[in-house]
């Protein structure tokens, strides 16, 4: 089967679905400060390294990090290009909603004139 560009692009239900929690959140900011290891990315959460390491494939998947491997350390690096692409969608429909209030403001403008 030949991949389309569509193919190469994020796919946006894996980017929202691993937004949606707010765990990954969390590691995605901490991610966008340094490369981090798995051992320091679970430190401030209270749940299991395997806890930790099934948010971490949610990301991957996703493709908002990536790992490398340095010894026995897997350290983590945020991928900014796939919250580019959710943050494209997202803005086409604030541009949209963004009309439509606007809208809304002058017609009610209007009725109270």
């Amino acid at each position: 089967m030949v991949k389309s560009s569509r193919a190469r692009r994020y796919d946006l239900d894996l980017v929202f679905h691993a937004l949606a929690d707010p765990t990954r959140r969390t590691i995605l900011r901490d991610l966008s400060r340094r490369e981090r290891s798995v051992g320091e990315l679970a430190k401030p959460h209270r749940m299991s390294l395997v806890a930790v390491s099934k948010h971490l494939k949610v990301l991957e998947r996703a493709r908002l990090i990536d790992r490398r491997r340095d010894g026995s350390f897997h350290l983590m690096t945020l991928n900014p290009a796939a919250l580019r692409s959710a943050d494209e969608w997202l803005r086409f429909y604030e541009q949209f909603w963004s009309e439509k209030l606007d809208a809304l403001k002058t017609f009610l403008e209007r009725e109270d004139a």
